[in-house]
């Protein structure tokens, strides 16, 4: 068969190389063109556009590539149609693939499928409309998501396990590396290792690695700071740190980082699940401009009370969560201080990681995920038969 993929950042690519991976290893006969990144590419088939060309994030920058996008949209939909495949699979990535999935099943009979479904529990629940209309079958990745999509909405939707999961789990299994190598290897101190993630997307690093770098450096002299560098990320963006001594950057490397790390900083997004799979203590860090508006708008608009998947998925505060005008150097440092070695929120931390890892269940979500399409799909063909 033949499946066309559409992803907007870094994490999709990564979860649709896994999905492609599946699909491949079910159908002997599949065929791939997609929008998406290097790890998709590495499956095979026909890279259309890079995610680098689509991702834009916040108002003021969507603004300002505004053209661009509207030309990949009427691209992305054209290409589509022409390859005319026997399920268009769109991963997360809302304001594009909502419009994408609108637009096919208006112009014709491909089925659309929605593998990690947008977070219209968080804001922009209206959107429902458009799914229910747009999309033939939904998967999702998060267990709280069947009763918002079933119960509150009688919508089904089919929840196949967390990605992450699986992505962590490989890693630990099939990686033999000790911290000894690791600081051979990076040439490092050998004193306990403070991670920082400060996000995969321009504006996030923006916004929150100087007040992450400056609250980190109070413990400069008792721990190794490193920076876990997004492969994305134009060199550029992180020149901040080049000057800093103290703070050693790594490219790439983010589960390594964290497998030897003893507590991080940590913006939201799957970060913060992957740091809590590493049973890695963290601080939750997402500052914004105009940070007083933002937290009004967050306690008004927002449908949900946290923003990290961790405290999501727990349905409870087990990570802090620093977010606006509530995250500034001296807060997050404060909160660091605790979840560190002797801490007095570490252990508690720890215990609420293992609850969530009972509520996200077993691995195998592409695997699960995979054997629902195919199965679907050739559901949809007998019937036509």
């Amino acid at each position: 068969m033949k499946y066309y993929l559409i992803v907007g950042e870094a994490s999709g690519d990564l979860h649709a190389s896994h999905l492609m991976k599946e699909l491949k290893a079910k159908d002997a006969d599949a065929e791939f063109r997609f929008l998406g990144g290097d790890l998709m590419q590495a499956q095979g088939g026909t890279l259309v556009r890079h995610y680098k060309d689509l991702a834009y994030m916040g108002f003021v920058p969507v603004l300002l590539h505004l053209s661009t996008i509207l030309r990949n949209m009427k691209a992305c939909r054209q290409d589509v149609l022409a390859w005319q495949p026997d399920v268009l699979i769109l991963v997360d990535y809302p304001g594009f693939n909502l419009s994408i999935a609108e637009f096919i099943h208006a112009h014709s009979d491909i089925p659309v499928y929605y593998y990690i479904s947008p977070k219209i529990w968080a804001w922009k629940e209206y959107r429902i409309k458009n799914i229910k209309r747009d999309v033939d079958e939904l998967f999702s990745i998060l267990p709280f998501e069947v009763d918002f999509f079933e119960g509150k909405h009688h919508y089904p939707i089919h929840y196949v396990g967390n990605p992450t999961l699986d992505e962590v789990e490989e890693y630990r299994t099939t990686t033999e590396d000790s911290f000894p190598r690791f600081v051979a290897d990076h040439h490092l101190c050998g004193r306990p290792v403070i991670a920082l993630l400060a996000g995969s997307r321009k504006q996030e690093i923006k916004d929150n690695l100087s007040i992450m770098m400056e609250a980190a450096s109070a413990y400069a002299d008792r721990y190794e700071l490193i920076l876990a560098a997004a492969p994305n990320i134009p060199p550029d963006l992180y020149e901040k740190v080049e000057g800093e001594k103290h703070i050693k950057m790594i490219y790439g490397q983010t589960y390594r980082i964290l497998s030897h790390a003893c507590a991080a900083l940590v913006t939201s997004g799957t970060a913060t699940l992957e740091t809590a799979l590493f049973r890695v203590p963290q601080v939750v860090c997402y500052y914004t401009a105009c940070g007083k508006l933002v937290s009004f708008l967050r306690r008004h608009i927002l449908k949900v009370k946290y923003i990290s998947l961790v405290n999501l998925i727990a349905g409870r505060e087990v990570v802090p969560e620093l977010v606006a005008d509530g995250m500034n150097a001296e807060r997050v440092r404060k909160e660091l201080a605790l979840i560190l070695p002797d801490g007095i929120k570490r252990e508690r931390q720890l215990q609420g990681y293992e609850d969530m890892a009972r509520k996200l269940g077993q691995a195998g979500a592409p695997d699960r995920a995979a054997e629902w399409m195919i199965r679907l799909l050739r559901q949809k063909v007998r019937k036509r038969e």
